[in-house]
């Protein structure tokens, strides 16, 4: 997945987790929460609750709301589990199987949630805005943060190109992207992140302006060659892909060649100080959600 969004919202007094995937454009409602909200049950109550209903419907033949997918979630616990999940599909054929008083009024905030995402498809610069304030909040400087918005842009313009070009898979997009990553970088992405000491973390958001400026030129080269040589499928994207990376990667053997400084380092964005500060938001934002 190309960019994430992972959030919780509120309905009544009572939290709804949720997570908007950009690739897929589709907010993703955790099921149990849902049926809380419904049934007015604490969470235990309405997670035997969703256990008995999905059998039942799953007997039934009714396949739209059994085949749910399954994402991490932050539990109760402070922990990221394991949580069955719906699209707003799924979620509204939910609705009609549990009888529920707030089913009206859960129909209107569905509609109301995915109305943002609506919005901002018409309207780019609204994502933009709340992208801003979001790295703000997280002590970014507004000149990395313009830098970051701007690679934003061009993954888009990429990625529309490889899906010109038949590029389907999402593990194609990845592989691509690896390639990418290694030509231009000498470090595959997982490697990249070990180096940088992330686990889940976005490896973007942790680059600093000058690693951000080569990855962003060696996606701009591959989208450019790529719209040149017009490949057809996945084998043709590969090569373009390691291309355009080599051009960037090229750059970065020259400004290490002057400067006598390696580009790609452990070092992150954020200073010392701002990471406390990250670090400090981040734990006071967990205690609010939870």
């Amino acid at each position: 997945m190309v960019e994430e969004e992972k959030k919780t919202k509120i309905f009544e007094g009572k939290r709804v987790r949720t997570h908007w995937d950009e690739e897929k454009e589709k907010w993703f409602f955790s099921i149990v929460d849902v049926v809380a909200v419904l049934t007015d049950s604490d969470f235990q109550t309405a997670r035997n609750y969703w256990k008995v209903l999905k059998h039942r419907l799953a007997e039934e033949g009714n396949q739209t709301v059994t085949n749910c997918n399954q994402l991490k979630m932050l539990a109760e616990d402070g922990k990221l589990r394991e949580t069955d999940v719906g699209d707003t599909e799924q979620i509204l054929r939910l609705i009609q199987s549990i009888p529920s008083k707030k089913a009206e009024p859960f129909k209107l905030w569905l509609a109301k949630v995915g109305n943002e995402r609506i919005d901002e498809t018409h309207n780019p610069e609204l994502a933009f805005d709340r992208a801003m304030k979001t790295y703000l909040k997280k002590g970014y400087s507004k000149e990395w943060i313009n830098q970051r918005l701007k690679t934003i842009e061009v993954r888009k313009e990429l990625t529309d190109e490889w899906e010109r070009a038949g590029i389907e898979e999402e593990h194609e997009f990845a592989i691509l992207t690896d390639e990418i990553t290694k030509a231009w970088s000498n470090l595959s992405i997982k490697d990249y992140k070990k180096l940088k000491n992330l686990k889940k973390e976005n490896l973007r958001d942790n680059m600093t302006n000058l690693e951000l400026i080569l990855n962003m030129l060696a996606e701009v080269t591959t989208n450019e060659i790529s719209k040149r040589e017009n490949p057809e499928g996945f084998s043709e994207s590969v090569e373009i892909a390691r291309k355009g990376g080599s051009i960037a990667g090229n750059a970065r053997k020259e400004i290490e060649s002057i400067t006598g400084k390696e580009v790609v380092t452990d070092e992150d964005y954020l200073t010392e100080k701002e990471k406390v500060l990250r670090q400090k938001r981040k734990k006071k934002l967990l205690e609010v959600n939870i």
